[in-house]
């Protein structure tokens, strides 16, 4: 469970792009605390800003305005060498396991490639290192000479996460890192990070649209919609009493096993709007079915209507 002290420190984070003349507004003044050891969530449609968030509080992409802390420092400050030296702490697991793999480097080339450019270890030490690391996630070193299309879409996740976990790191961003595998190979992957976190006190943000296995892995869940926050609370607290009528929409459509547990389905209606230009007031309210007049005008506040739990709904005010 997570731990008290704050290791990373999202404030009021911005990111546009700039399109064809107008402005795509992915997010959109999104504060966040991430505790040591602690996985949250991040959930919600394509396109609502979930991947965003992630590559731009590890710097992969530089913020339109706003801060990431990571332990105090604005990431978003430092210089190229301090970033560098900040790479050891913060590490991504992509969503595709083909992509981000270079396909004519070996499985010893891709994991061993981070030991390189920070020149940790060399020789015998850095070859160990890489079979500790096949180890860790249920290779063995036979797999080390071999190409990534020589393995499945699990197998080559898992390269992914002895990658990112090389330099052990203290953050690690999971962008959909199960969306392209199989569902049975899902929860074994699930599983593996679960089990890592707990052996390495790892902290996670692990995005996902599958919101039963983002309920599963995460202590805390954040809902996003268009590039803005409407829900965050403890996992288990959300998913048994939602109170953002989008929160209740998504978890009405998360399959049950047992037929007395069903939920009633709440069929959203329209489209989500284009970020390009989003609606005035809650960003929600042309979808949403308890829409009321102020929703068209005034923008929600952020507020804790329970104990650690926050939304943005006029239904609360």
């Amino acid at each position: 469970m997570a731990g008290s002290n704050a290791l990373v420190e999202i404030k009021k984070l911005q990111k546009y792009f700039s399109i064809n003349g107008g402005t795509v507004k992915a997010v959109d003044g999104v504060d966040l605390t991430i505790h040591q050891g602690e996985t949250v969530g991040l959930v919600g449609e394509s396109g609502c800003g979930k991947s965003t968030i992630g590559k731009t509080a590890i710097r992969l992409l530089e913020a339109t305005a706003g801060e990431v802390l990571f332990e105090g420092k604005n990431i978003f400050s430092l210089s190229p060498r301090e970033m560098k030296a900040l790479r050891k702490e913060v590490q991504i697991i992509f969503q595709d396991p083909y992509a981000s793999l270079n396909p004519r480097m070996t499985i010893e080339s891709i994991i061993g490639e981070p030991l390189d450019i920070h020149q940790t270890l060399k020789g015998k030490a850095r070859k160990d290192r890489i079979k500790e690391l096949l180890r860790l996630v249920g290779l063995n070193e036979d797999h080390m000479q071999r190409f990534p299309h020589e393995f499945s879409g699990g197998q080559r996740q898992r390269i992914g996460i002895a990658r990112a976990l090389a330099l052990q790191p203290k953050f690690i961003v999971c962008d959909e890192p199960i969306s392209a595998l199989d569902v049975s190979i899902q929860a074994q992957v699930v599983n593996l990070l679960k089990e890592l976190q707990d052996r390495f006190n790892l902290t996670y943000l692990f995005i996902a649209h599958d919101l039963s296995m983002v309920r599963y892995i995460s202590d805390r869940i954040l809902v996003m919609y268009l590039g803005q926050m409407v829900e965050l609370a403890d996992s288990d607290e959300l998913c048994k009493e939602p109170l953002h009528p989008y929160t209740q929409a998504l978890l009405s459509a998360v399959p049950t096993p047992s037929p007395n547990g069903r939920r009633e389905r709440i069929v959203l209606e329209g489209d989500v709007p284009s970020p390009m230009n989003p609606p005035g007031g809650c960003v929600f309210h042309t979808r949403c079915p308890q829409a009321m007049d102020t929703c068209r005008v005034v923008k929600p506040k952020w507020q804790e209507v329970k104990p650690a739990h926050f939304v943005a709904c006029h239904l609360y005010e």
